[in-house]
């Protein structure tokens, strides 16, 4: 039986992507859903490349929410 690839990325492939779109590069916002990171490539190392890149991650209950700058935040309410 013939092997079906996948045309997506996964694993650190998949972590790569998420840090190399426009909102990563351009000091934005990324949002990506729990069981994803899960799935990809595990929380721990999800945390460990915000914490790399020295921005700032908030955990809903479904979604990680990464603010790609290192400056100040205020939640406001």
């Amino acid at each position: 039986m013939q092997e079906i690839r996948s045309s997506r990325p996964v694993g650190f492939d998949w972590l790569a992507q998420v840090f190399q779109c426009q909102a990563a590069r351009n000091g934005g916002v990324i949002r990506r859903q729990v069981i994803d990171v899960v799935r990809e490539v595990g929380i721990n190392a999800f945390v460990a490349e915000v914490q790399k890149r020295r921005f700032r991650l908030v955990r809903t209950d479904h979604h990680f929410v990464v603010i790609c700058h290192d400056g100040p935040i205020e939640i406001v309410c």
